[in-house]
């Protein structure tokens, strides 16, 4: 057996093992199809920063979903487990893997930021910093920036942090008195709103656009919208980046679990770190 195909076998029965991809992931079926009809219904929050270019009822929605992800194509199953396909997810690293070849072959300037700061930040990061060290230049251009964002609960301050090469969403909501930066809770969010957030920051620094987005949520589809490469993870309830993939905003979307414990993604950066020759799995 050839050392790809035994790294395919092993995170394959990893993916199985911890539910990031299988038969039972750990986003039930109700929540799935919810996501879905949301996203027909073009609520913003579904949306994810992404303007589909066609019309998504959905029935086109589960089609795409089980073409692309793997859930159970059946619209009379409305409750239970749902599937991601690990060779979808394999497939999926695969494309990531070369997307960043292709980046740090012509030593492309790269932004990285994730809506799951205290899942996926690991994952993203040991990408940032292979490319990094291929000789691409990972921008970090708006910690400190704050915004408002709407709520539930009413507009609240947020602020742009990094969690090592990636940019995050911190809460100023019980942070220390001065509200300095990194004493606020790293907030999931759907939001585009920091991407471009970022974006503007890039430009008003004199930089070009980047040449790859790595990310999830709305990172994904806020830059894939504004025609920047893009590529990351999204889950089984995660429609945006698969349509946008599908329209061709997105270039590279893995579907795979995206709320496990962040460990759990290590074998997966290493695999797509292999695939793309990057150190520390440069031969």
């Amino acid at each position: 057996m050839t050392r790809v195909a035994a790294g395919r076998d092993a995170l394959r029965a990893h993916l199985l093992r911890t539910r990031l991809a299988g038969p039972a992931v750990p986003t039930p079926r109700q929540n799935n199809l919810r996501h879905y009809r949301l996203f027909a219904q073009r609520d913003p929050k579904a949306l994810m920063g992404l303007d589909p270019e066609r019309a998504w009822d959905e029935d086109a929605v589960l089609a795409l979903m089980a073409e692309r992800v793997g859930v159970d194509p059946d619209p009379r199953y409305t409750e239970g487990p749902d599937t991601i396909d690990p060779e979808l997810t394999l497939a999926g690293l695969d494309r990531l893997a070369a997307l960043l070849r292709r980046t740090a072959d012509g030593r492309g300037s790269v932004l990285v930021g994730t809506g799951h700061p205290l899942k996926l930040a690991g994952f993203h990061g040991a990408l940032a910093r292979a490319l990094e060290a291929a000789g691409c230049t990972v921008r970090t251009p708006a910690r400190g920036l704050r915004f408002r964002e709407p709520t539930p609960d009413g507009d609240r301050t947020r602020v742009l942090d990094q969690v090592g090469a990636v940019t995050a969403v911190r809460s100023l909501d019980g942070a220390d008195a001065r509200g300095r930066i990194g004493s606020g809770e790293l907030l999931h969010t759907h939001s585009a709103q920091p991407v471009r957030l970022a974006l503007t920051a890039l430009a008003e620094a004199g930089h070009t656009p980047p040449d790859l987005l790595l990310g999830d949520h709305g990172w994904l589809c806020g830059a894939g919208r504004l025609g920047i490469p893009a590529g990351g993870l999204a889950d089984c309830n995660d429609v945006a980046p698969f349509v946008g993939e599908a329209e061709g905003a997105v270039a590279v979307v893995v579907p795979v679990d995206d709320g496990s414990a962040p460990a759990s993604y290590r074998p997966l950066s290493d695999y797509v770190l292999q695939q793309a020759d990057l150190a520390p799995y440069k031969a």
